[in-house]
């Protein structure tokens, strides 16, 4: 999996802040025909490329709604395939319109036109690979995903067709998803790509903040906590500030 991170900290559902203890995952796709992550996130971090029209999802209330989620799954800008985490995981999102904006983890798929296996294929097996690294680190099993169609069924989604609209075009159910996730889960811990190597619009200060002591130079794509910070800041303010 190329799981990557570019939180949408505009967005007011960012800000927001409130928490929810994951109790299972929803999967979304995104009903445009654009499968390209740099529709959904801002600002270009050297991979996806810039939204040239501005409507992406970084900005307080995207298209004039309220709505978030915790990732999307998509092409970076020279075609190959990525998933971006722009929420924290236990950041209450603002996508499923009901109950399960409280207790899932939900991520969007980046449609093409539904047509291109290959493409399907491919983000296909990242969202097995994403949500069996969630199962793995929240502690859920394959029978507590959902996709939207599901959850509008089961009374906690509001009334949408994804995926149920896109999967069987390509001879798959949310019941070989979740075998699939299934499988993924038998075979041990999902590997990350390039977790612990900077992105290439961060190595710059990445390599100075570690030359100047502030940084330790490890997990450079992890969320920091208010600890961290502050001693980060703490760092900077002894050995940069005041010389």
């Amino acid at each position: 999996m190329n799981l990557r991170q570019l939180f949408l900290t505009n967005n007011d559902c960012y800000k927001a802040g409130k928490k929810i203890k994951p109790q299972g995952i929803m999967v979304h796709s995104t009903g445009a025909n654009n499968p390209y992550l740099n529709r959904y996130l801002a600002p270009d971090d050297g991979l996806i490329g810039q939204n040239k029209y501005g409507n992406h999802w970084n900005q307080p209330r995207p298209d004039g709604q309220q709505k978030c989620v915790h990732a999307f799954i998509g092409k970076l800008k020279n075609g190959t395939i990525a998933t971006y985490q722009t929420l924290p995981w236990d950041h209450r999102r603002w996508h499923a319109g009901g109950k399960a904006n409280d207790t899932h983890i939900g991520f969007e798929i980046c449609e093409d036109s539904l047509t291109d296996r290959n493409y399907f294929n491919a983000v296909y097996r990242e969202a097995v690979e994403l949500c069996a690294y969630l199962c793995q680190q929240f502690g859920l099993t394959e029978k507590d995903i959902i996709c939207h169609a599901e959850g509008a069924k089961l009374g906690i989604a509001s009334n949408h067709g994804d995926v149920l609209h896109w999967f069987p075009k390509h001879g798959k159910t949310m019941d070989d998803f979740r075998a699939d996730v299934r499988k993924e889960l038998m075979r041990g811990e999902v590997t990350v790509a390039d977790k612990n190597t900077p992105s290439p619009w961060a190595q710059e200060a990445w390599e100075w903040a570690k030359k100047e002591g502030i940084t330790d130079g490890t997990r450079p794509k992890d969320t920091m906590t208010r600890e961290e910070m502050v001693t980060m800041l703490h760092r900077y303010h002894k050995k940069v500030a005041q010389k």
